[in-house]
C-alpha cells in the first residue's frame, strides 16, 4: 500500500495511491490526514488497503497522481529524529572538520532531534539566503512507527514500523562547525528537510524490506548528473530496529514519529555519495583539496529509488536551490 499527502492546509488530504504511482483515490472518508491514520492505524490500515486494492483493480474514483500536489507524507510531524547509521559517513565528514571520531560511534547509534513543524513538499525549492552557508542534500531512508513504548528493543521496536519513504536532509555545511563547538547540538545548520511524495508499507516493499533494512540503491542526480546510487541496506551499522530503540530509550515515541537512517553511505565508493560532504571529502583524500562546491542557487537536486524493473517506488524528490527573499 502508497499513502500520500494532498498539500491542503496545514496537514494535508490524506490520498491512497496506486503502485506505478499512476493514479490516486480520496481517503478522507477513511482518515482526513496521515497523522490520523497513523494515531487509529490498528483500526485504519485495512480499510486503506482496500481503497487500495480497489484502485488496484480499477473500481475506485481516481485521478492522475502528480506529485507536484503533494505535501510530504506528513506535512508536519511531533517528532522528527534523524540517526547517522552508516557509520564510515560519519567518520568521513567528521575529518573534512578535523574531528575525531570516538570509538562508541560504532557501538552506540548518534541521533539528533530535528525540526519537524515545516517539512517541505517533495518538489518544493529550498530557499535560503546565502550560498556561503554550504547548501548540500542528504538523500536518506527513512521509516514512520505508531505509539512506541519507552524501553522497548530493538527486535520488537521494528514490529512499530508502519511506513517506508525517502529523505532530503538539507544541511548548511559551513555553519555545522560553528554550531557544534557550542557542545549544544544543530538547529540553523538543519533548515527544514523534504520527504519523497509517497510513503509505503514494508509488505509493498517486498523482498527489498528485510524487516530492519531497505536493500535497494538510492539515487542522487544533481543537476542531472548522477552523484552516487549507493545501496541503502549495506553498510547500515545500526539498522532502524537499533535506531528506534535508542529513539526510544529514555521517552515513548508518539505515532508519526518519522526516524531517518542518516546519509546513506557504502564503504565501497564505487556507486558515488549521497551528499555532496562525502564527495567533498574523498576528493580530499585523493587530491589535496576539495574541487567540488556545495550547492547554488538554480542547482536541482532529484533523489529516487527504482525497484528491480526500474520502476519509481517512493516517487522522486525534485528540488530546485532558490535565492530567500523576505515575504512584504
Amino acid at each position: 500500500m502508497k499513502l500520500a499527502s494532498l498539500n491542503h492546509a496545514r496537514d494535508g488530504q490524506l490520498i491512497v495511491v496506486d503502485s506505478r504511482l499512476e493514479h490516486y483515490v480520496l481517503a478522507t472518508h477513511i482518515a482526513p490526514t496521515m497523522q490520523t491514520a497513523l494515531d487509529n492505524w490498528e483500526t485504519v490500515s485495512p480499510q486503506l488497503n482496500d481503497l487500495a486494492k480497489q484502485l488496484e483493480a480499477g473500481t475506485a474514483n481516481s485521478f492522475p497522481f502528480e506529485p507536484s500536489q503533494c505535501a510530504s507524507p506528513l506535512p508536519r510531524s511531533y517528532h522528527w529524529a534523524d540517526g547517522s547509521a552508516y557509520v564510515n559517513h560519519v567518520e568521513l565528514v567528521r575529518k573534512a572538520r578535523n574531528a575525531e571520531m570516538p570509538e562508541t560511534y560504532w557501538t552506540d547509534p548518534l541521533i539528533y532531534q530535528g525540526g519537524s513543524d515545516t517539512f517541505l513538499g517533495p518538489t518544493e525549492d529550498i530557499a535560503m539566503a546565502d550560498e556561503a552557508w554550504g547548501i548540500d542534500f542528504e538523500a536518506e531512508v527513512a521509516v514512520v512507527v505508531d505509539d512506541v513504548p519507552m524501553g522497548i528493543n530493538q527486535q520488537d521496536a521494528l514490529q512499530h514500523i508502519k511506513l517506508v519513504m525517502l529523505v532530503n536532509d538539507v544541511s548548511l555545511r559551513n555553519l555545522i562547525p560553528g554550531e557544534l563547538a557550542k557542545g549544544f547540538g544543530f538547529y540553523q545548520a538543519k533548515p527544514s528537510s523534504a520527504f519523497s511524495p509517497v510513503a509505503v508499507t514494508p509488505q509493498a516493499l517486498g523482498d527489498a524490506w528485510d524487516g530492519s533494512k531497505l536493500h535497494l540503491p538510492l539515487r542522487a542526480i544533481l543537476n542531472d548528473k548522477l552523484v552516487g546510487q549507493p545501496n541503502a541496506g549495506v553498510d547500515m551499522t545500526f539498522d532502524f530496529g537499533q535506531l528506534i530503540a535508542h529513539a526510544a530509550k529514555t521517552r515513548a515515541l508518539c505515532a508519526g514519529t518519522i526516524i531517518g537512517s542518516g546519509t546513506v553511505s557504502n564503504l565501497d565508493r564505487s556507486q558515488g555519495s549521497c551528499c555532496l560532504a562525502e564527495v567533498r571529502m574523498l576528493e580530499i583524500i585523493a587530491k589535496g583539496q576539495a574541487t567540488t562546491d556545495f550547492m547554488r542557487f538554480g542547482d536541482r537536486i532529484q533523489i529516487e529509488m527504482l525497484d528491480s524493473t526500474q520502476q519509481t517506488i517512493f516517487g522522486q524528490i525534485n528540488q530546485q536551490v532558490v535565492a530567500y527573499h523576505e515575504p512584504l
